[in-house]
């Protein structure tokens, strides 16, 4: 039985963290990549993130020269753990676990990791200002067609959209967002006292999270800095406006004072374009996330809550499976190989999203009913960007 050949057409549709890592690793593979994202250009802002270690691993095993270098360089090790009450009340500190030897789990701007698969991507082959309106397959390829350009026809299609995936929406029609109860605001502000040192710490209410901070080293400038973020438990408002409007608002200020005041102090200091805001979703746990010559990755194949920080990392993981099974010479077909992925993946990914939802639901967050996605659309998610 031949193998696949080097060279194939391959359409990588969303330029986030997963997609980029996909599209970097198939390009040193020899494969023709296109990496489309609906944004004109590569879109490097956001806030903080905790990437845990085996996300650090995954990088490490793409074997991308100098690009778990570029990683380490962007962010420092997560030293310790501290939970306290709304009173500021110390519950607990704990060192991060890391033995010797081990990659460490990272705090890191979702910038640096963008900015640094960036740099290892030839952007020859980039598409921006690309919005997906529809892709169908055949026997021989895959054409996928866009609000503006041209169609792509190629080999494999592959959907790197987020949680608001077109791809996705075609490929399983029976996806569907879950609210998982929580409006959520993030940001990241100039701090050079309150979080420091490698330090993460949690603002507990009952069961469940009321706020985070953690360190993100210094800047470009060399000023440190802050990531913040606040939870807030209410019902999903029925119409998008509504929606819309609560996210254009700040964290309320009854809400911000139930902080300790050095707490509060820190998120009322972040200016509103610094700020980041959505309503918390999840997805039930897909049968399949492959058909034919189209896959899914990351998000739009599992998005899951941040309860286990899992989120970020399980594309991450995506992204070097898929393009160990695409390597010339590992399967017959291309079709073969997206099946293989999805036999790797399948069951990973769904013991995270499980035990995400299960932390979620027992760390107090409310599960309001389910909402069909065609009886009421998914919410934008409004972004004040860094």
């Amino acid at each position: 039985m031949s193998s696949a050949p080097a060279g194939l057409r391959i359409a990588v549709v969303g330029a986030g963290s997963s997609g980029l890592l996909l599209s970097v690793i198939l390009q040193r593979q020899g494969h023709r990549v296109t990496l489309f994202e609906r944004s004109p250009r590569l879109r490097s802002d956001g806030c903080g993130i905790l990437l845990v270690k085996s996300g650090v691993e995954a990088v490490a095993a793409a074997a991308i020269p100098g690009l778990l270098d570029d990683l380490l360089a962007g962010g420092h090790p997560v030293q310790r753990f501290v939970f306290r009450n709304l009173r500021g009340d110390l519950i607990e500190a704990s060192p991060a676990d890391r033995q010797a030897g081990e990659l460490p789990s990272l705090l890191i701007h979702r910038r640096a990791i963008l900015d640094a698969l960036w740099r290892h991507f030839d952007p020859a082959g980039f598409q921006g200002g690309r919005s997906l309106v529809s892709w169908s397959q055949s026997d021989a390829g895959v054409e996928a067609k866009f609000a503006e350009g041209p169609p792509w026809t190629g080999d494999l299609l592959i959907g790197a959209d987020g949680i608001f995936s077109k791809v996705a929406a075609l490929l399983r029609p029976d996806r569907r967002l879950q609210y998982l109860g929580d409006r959520v605001w993030r940001g990241v502000v100039t701090d050079e006292t309150f979080c420091a040192g490698g330090d993460f710490f949690v603002y507990a209410r009952g069961r469940g999270i009321y706020a985070n901070f953690f360190d993100l080293g210094p800047d470009g400038e060399g000023q440190g800095r802050t990531h913040w973020g606040f939870f807030q438990e209410e019902e999903l408002p029925d119409d998008r406006g509504s929606r819309q409007r609560l996210l254009e608002e700040g964290v309320p200020a009854a809400a911000l004072a139930k902080l300790p005041a050095d707490a509060a102090a820190i998120i009322s200091a972040t200016a509103p374009e610094g700020v980041v805001a959505n309503w918390s979703f999840d997805i039930d746990p897909l049968p399949a996330f492959v058909a034919g010559r189209v896959a899914l990755i990351g998000d739009a194949a599992h998005a899951m809550s941040s309860s286990q920080a899992r989120g970020m990392t399980a594309g991450l993981e995506d992204a070097v499976a898929l393009a160990a099974w695409l390597a010339p010479g590992s399967c017959a077909t291309p079709e073969l190989a997206l099946q293989r992925y999805q036999q790797e993946r399948l069951p990973v990914v769904h013991r995270y999203q499980q035990r995400s939802r299960q932390v979620s639901h027992r760390t107090g967050r409310k599960r309001p009913p389910s909402r069909d996605s065609a009886g009421a659309q998914p919410p934008e998610q409004h972004q004040k960007m860094l």
